[in-house]
């Protein structure tokens, strides 16, 4: 089995978690600095970057394993913004039916919609539009998977581009032909394209912001409860 790798957002999140464990014993010994990765960094590198700045092992890998209670988020992204986000959280047993059920209630609670249940065999969702709870069996007990996807925004950004693209042809079209009448066609058409884009995009970082900081409360609060 692969050893786990942590990703850069992930990496800075455990040396801020050890950090602050460190504060809490003693005196924090330098300032630290981890270099970026794009296969992204294992426990033991993490560890040995920690001893260098005066971080014990220990510590690191308590934050580490505090940042696998919280589980994996994800992020995906159109024209550089989050227009979609998940987390994923790796459970050590299998959820009880009513364990499950007190999980439904937190996610109507915290999202503030009452979505919809789903059954089919070992597997399990609620669902409230593009926002997703998916709980699968694992070899070790259960996964859950939070996701959703900011659709609005997503379609008035896309509805802004093909507006752009509409009135590039517009306007290649009248320079070929020569006409001179028009333009303030044109130029209503790639004002509209714009706007749209622009109130698309300004939705979505601080969507994305409370969406994470919902899947990262549940997640929480699950691993907690399962504990043990």
């Amino acid at each position: 089995m692969a050893e786990r790798r942590y990703t850069d957002e992930e990496t800075a999140a455990i040396f801020k978690a050890a950090a602050e464990l460190q504060a809490a014993e003693t005196a924090p010994s330098g300032e630290l600095t981890a270099p970026s990765s794009g296969e992204g960094m294992t426990l033991a590198q993490l560890q040995q970057i920690g001893r260098e700045v005066g971080i014990p092992s220990e510590l690191v890998a308590r934050a580490a394993h505090g940042l696998e209670l919280r589980g994996r988020a994800s992020v995906r992204r159109f024209m550089g913004l989050p227009i979609g986000v998940g987390r994923t959280v790796a459970l050590q047993r299998t959820l009880t039916e009513a364990e499950w059920e007190r999980l439904v209630v937190d996610l109507r609670e915290t999202f503030d919609a009452r979505g919809r249940l789903r059954t089919d065999g070992g597997f399990r969702q609620w669902t409230n539009g593009n926002l997703q709870a998916l709980l699968e069996p694992t070899p070790t007990g259960h996964r859950l998977r939070l996701r959703t996807m900011k659709g609005d925004a997503y379609a008035m950004m896309s509805s802004g581009f093909a507006a752009l693209a509409f009135d590039a042809v517009l306007v290649a079209l009248r320079s070929m032909s020569g006409r001179a009448g028009g333009a303030g066609a044109v130029f209503a058409i790639g004002a509209a394209g714009v706007a749209m884009i622009a109130l698309g995009a300004l939705r979505v970082p601080g969507w994305a912001k409370r969406r994470q900081q919902q899947m990262e409360e549940i997640a929480a609060r699950l691993t907690e409860s399962t504990a043990g």
